[in-house]
């Protein structure tokens, strides 16, 4: 990671409020001993474990992107093109990512029911299909709560975009959600002196102990642990992580000057630094009119940036403990509308596999010549989930109490794909 030099604004105060804080500051419970103790991102790096989710908002079709079908009715007009891998295609406008392929294994065989987008990008991110009494926590917030360090100073899980929460797991590993990627946060410079910082905090930890001794314990014990992640990400000088300024301009133009080439990039040294799981989203999949031009625009933006991304990680010998997933909530029709666009299709779709112990360089199921339907090793998305808890050292049948008291598991059914390990 790169940190921020001496002279660089906010590093020496952090510092300072760091080796400052009283004993009358943890007494008030405002900042507890884990608020200060520092953690080495090196040997996290070394020893923990992480994922990158890729994730194209609306649904990639598989025809234009992994499962291409040239010169069939269903395949439209767009070529294949080869890859690192002999005797498999990806449609074009995907170069870059040919290049990489054989560090990829490609699922084509996924198959859902969930044909909406809300439903089916919940059941995607959490495991389970909505349900009113149940708010499902996200596998994102399941993997943090089992692989991250609550000493950790950034949070546990980032989201470049919008992603699904933590539900019933709570506040600890709520997603931190980057609007603009590549700069810092807003509002992590220290804003005053570190006393004075301190005893705001202070302050804040009486007034609320007032309110917690009339009844509001439970507001005050979740707003507490906000406070205390906050405090704890603005006066690290890990916080230097988010922002990419400190990278080479070659290495940024590869990624792309993009918000999710730099999402991408962002990705790499928030896992790099430490963090437990990463979201990037990439919008403008839910293509039902258009779909040719508009999928190649978007490839402009994603190739380049997830072709990086892996090399990235490779070079940095990051990518055997990092798995890296790309997907979206379904498919879209093997049948071309009449507005040149692909409806929603949960029955047959794809994703791409990277890192994490996969084994790259191979095809895993498939679908019929049209395309329609499984051809053969349906996976299904309890599968995948598993498949990630097991890349992951995650138990998948762990279970977590909801609200009601009923015992809930990471993932619900579903088995291993070994074929991704083998």
């Amino acid at each position: 990671m790169t940190h921020s030099s001496p002279g660089t604004p906010g590093t020496v105060s952090r510092r300072r409020i760091l080796e400052a804080v009283p004993a009358t500051a943890l007494a008030a419970g405002t900042i507890g001993i884990s608020d200060v103790v520092r953690v080495d991102a090196e040997e996290i790096k070394r020893q923990g474990r992480s994922m990158i989710l890729l994730w194209m908002a609306g649904g990639q079709s598989q025809f234009e992107t992994f499962d291409p079908k040239p010169g069939t009715k269903n395949g439209g007009p767009t070529p294949a093109i080869s890859t690192a891998v002999p005797g498999v295609q990806l449609a074009e406008n995907w170069a870059r990512t040919a290049s990489v392929l054989d560090r990829f294994s490609l699922i084509r065989s996924m198959t859902n029911k969930e044909g909406n987008h809300q439903r089916a990008s919940y059941q995607l991110h959490t495991g389970y299909v909505p349900s009113g009494s149940v708010k499902h926590p996200s596998l994102s917030a399941s993997i943090a709560e089992q692989l991250s360090d609550p000493k950790f100073e950034l949070p546990p899980v980032v989201s470049v975009g919008r992603t699904t929460g933590s539900g019933f797991l709570g506040v600890d590993y709520e997603p931190f959600t980057v609007r603009t990627p590549g700069q810092l946060p807003q509002n992590v410079a220290v804003p005053v002196p570190s006393q004075r910082y301190l005893r705001r905090l202070g302050l804040l930890g009486q007034l609320e102990g007032e309110f917690a001794g009339r009844g509001g314990q439970a507001v005050v014990a979740n707003h507490q642990k906000l406070y205390k992640k906050s405090s704890r990400m603005v006066l690290s000088e890990n916080v230097a992580a988010f922002d990419i300024a400190g990278e080479s301009d070659s290495l940024k133009q590869k990624y792309g000057d993009t918000s999710f080439g730099r999402g991408c990039l962002l990705a790499r040294r928030l896992v790099e630094s430490g963090v437990t799981f990463v979201e990037v989203v990439s919008r403008g999949w839910d293509t039902h009119l258009d779909i040719f031009d508009r999928i190649a625009a978007l490839a402009e933006q994603v190739d380049p940036a997830v072709a990086t991304l892996v090399e990235d990680l490779e070079d940095r010998g990051l990518l055997e403990k990092t798995l890296v997933v790309w997907m979206g909530e379904f498919g879209r029709t093997p049948r071309v509308n009449a507005r040149g666009g692909r409806d929603h299709y949960p029955r047959v779709f794809s994703a791409a596999v990277a890192g994490g112990g996969v084994r790259g360089g191979q095809v895993i199921g498939g679908s019929t010549a049209d395309g329609s339907a499984v051809a053969d090793r349906p996976v299904s998305v309890p599968d995948l989930f598993c498949s990630v808890c097991h890349s992951l050292k995650v138990d998948p049948r762990k279970e977590h109490l909801s609200p009601l008291g009923r015992p809930m598991k990471v993932v619900d059914g579903g088995e291993v794909v070994q074929e991704l390990f083998g």
